[in-house]
């Protein structure tokens, strides 16, 4: 499936649900971020993401601060390896899809908390 016909079935909630993971939300990020400005791509990967969230019958499931988080650590990655494609993409920037890699940004309680599900939320760290 090419990033177009993905974004497309993302968009009027046509993909299934098996088929769209934690690299898949990356993949929509990355696509959204290749094809505009990152303000209107955060825009739109918010209502994507509420939209489907709802056609699947888990509107809770959208969480702002982990949405804002990833499109910032997308749009950082596709600026220090830059890649044409997706696959490309993957293969440079393999930190991106470990598992729990905003726990080095954010305590677990502060992901868990209603406010950041809401909000995005900068989580106060400490200066040396």
């Amino acid at each position: 499936m090419t990033d177009q016909e993905f974004l497309a079935a993302l968009e009027d909630c046509t993909l299934p649900a098996a088929a769209f993971r934690h690299r898949d939300h990356l993949r929509a990020a990355w696509a959204y971020l290749e094809r505009m400005p990152f303000g209107t791509a955060l825009d739109r990967m918010r209502s994507t993401l509420q939209r489907y969230a709802r056609s699947q019958g888990s509107p809770d499931r959208y969480h702002e601060t982990v949405t804002v988080a990833y499109m910032c650590l997308v749009q950082t990655h596709r600026e220090l390896n830059p890649a044409d494609r997706w696959d490309d993409f993957v293969a440079r920037n393999p930190e991106l899809f470990v598992s729990g890699l905003l726990s080095s940004y954010y305590d677990r309680a502060t992901l868990a908390s209603p406010l950041a599900r809401r909000v995005f939320v900068l989580e106060p760290r400490t200066l040396p």
